[in-house]
């Protein structure tokens, strides 16, 4: 199945990437949010992309405006009538993401392939909201989009082997690299990156020792690009608690949560899109 014409649900940390690499692969693609504020805040993350290229002399203002142009912005469905491939990347809790797939099934064509960009969730019980479940995937970017290439193309329990070969082709438009796995709490990536940062997790609190020195060990190592501390921050503590909660309910202690994080997550310190986390953000 081509795709022709996509949607990304959520214009969030994720979405306006997420839309980027649909543009870029020269497909329109609509981005909607419930708020004008972050379908704006999308549409602008987008932009400043491609503007970095224009900067770097990688790309004519022209072609940066006829990329932006293949996005349009949203807060409804009203360009959803003719889309072949949607992306949902809104939070990661069970019910918003069954309500919005409820959602699309209703305003989407019959044909349509409905993806989720959780990052741990079943896609066989957000498959349930909708007629379909067998087109609906999980279609996981890593964080930032616009540059990492991998992307997990998930099956569901129903997922369709038409349907997860059209998202493996879907990801090869648009320049990425699909590696299918089966549904599993965390998948590939993040079942071996939580347990990993599980063990960070209780050495620090074990230990007592500082966020910034843990990073700076790690990064000095070379064994990240970043430290895991600073990346929680990045990828939003909210984000990273639902995961890790789903995977300690799942496996118990051997991906333990880290006391100070959920602390954080309660006092509505997310990271860096709120300006505090393990660290401060500044504009």
């Amino acid at each position: 199945m081509f795709v022709f014409k996509a949607a990304v649900v959520g214009a969030g940390t994720m979405g306006g990437e997420i839309a980027f690499t649909i543009a870029s692969a020269d497909i329109p693609v609509v981005l909607k949010d419930v708020d004008q504020r972050y379908v704006d805040q999308g549409l602008e993350k987008a932009r400043s992309i491609w503007q970095g290229r224009v900067d770097a002399g990688k790309m004519t203002a022209d072609e940066l405006e006829r990329r932006v142009a293949l996005i349009t912005g949203t807060t409804d469905y009203s360009g959803f009538g003719d889309v072949d491939f949607v992306i949902e990347a809104v939070p990661e809790r069970m019910e918003v993401k069954q309500a919005v797939f409820a959602e699309l099934d209703d305003v989407t064509p019959g044909h349509a392939i409905l993806a989720s960009n959780t990052s741990a969730l079943s896609i066989t019980e957000i498959a349930e909201a909708t007629s379909r479940p067998d087109r609906v995937v999980g279609f996981h970017y890593f964080y930032p989009a616009s540059m990492m290439r991998l992307i997990e193309v998930i099956e569901g329990l129903e997922t369709s082997p038409e349907t997860t070969q059209a998202a493996m082709s879907f990801a090869q438009t648009i320049r990425k690299l699909a590696i299918r796995c089966d549904e599993a709490p965390g998948f590939v990536v993040n079942r071996i990156l939580n347990s990993s940062f599980g063990e960070v997790f209780r050495f620090q609190e074990e230990s007592g020792a500082s966020f910034e020195a843990i990073d700076r060990a790690m990064t000095d190592a070379k064994a990240t690009p970043m430290g895991p501390f600073f990346l929680v921050d990045l990828l939003g503590l909210d984000t990273v608690g639902h995961v890790g909660r789903y995977l300690h309910e799942s496996f118990g202690d051997r991906f333990p949560l880290h006391q100070g994080m959920l602390e954080r997550i309660e006092r509505g310190e997310l990271g860096a899109k709120t300006g505090k986390g393990f660290y401060e953000h500044g504009k």
